[in-house]
């Protein structure tokens, strides 16, 4: 039972990783250009809030939405 919520769910992420590829090649391009020349560290804050933001719907989700 787990181990098929797991598959799902990282089935899930690479399809969603995955799209953006797909839909819009020239526009993210110049998104990762941007990405180079932002600093290290605005990078790592912007990684950890969409993190945090991540296990808050999670656990939202979960506990809230039944």
């Amino acid at each position: 039972m787990l181990s098929g919520y797991l598959l799902t769910v990282v089935g899930l992420i690479c399809f969603f990783e995955g799209l953006p590829y797909l839909a819009f090649p020239d526009s993210l391009k110049k998104v990762m250009q941007q990405m180079i020349l932002t600093p290290s560290r605005m990078l790592r804050v912007m990684g950890a809030a969409l993190m945090i933001l991540g296990l808050l719907l999670v656990y939202w989700g979960r506990h809230y939405v039944r």
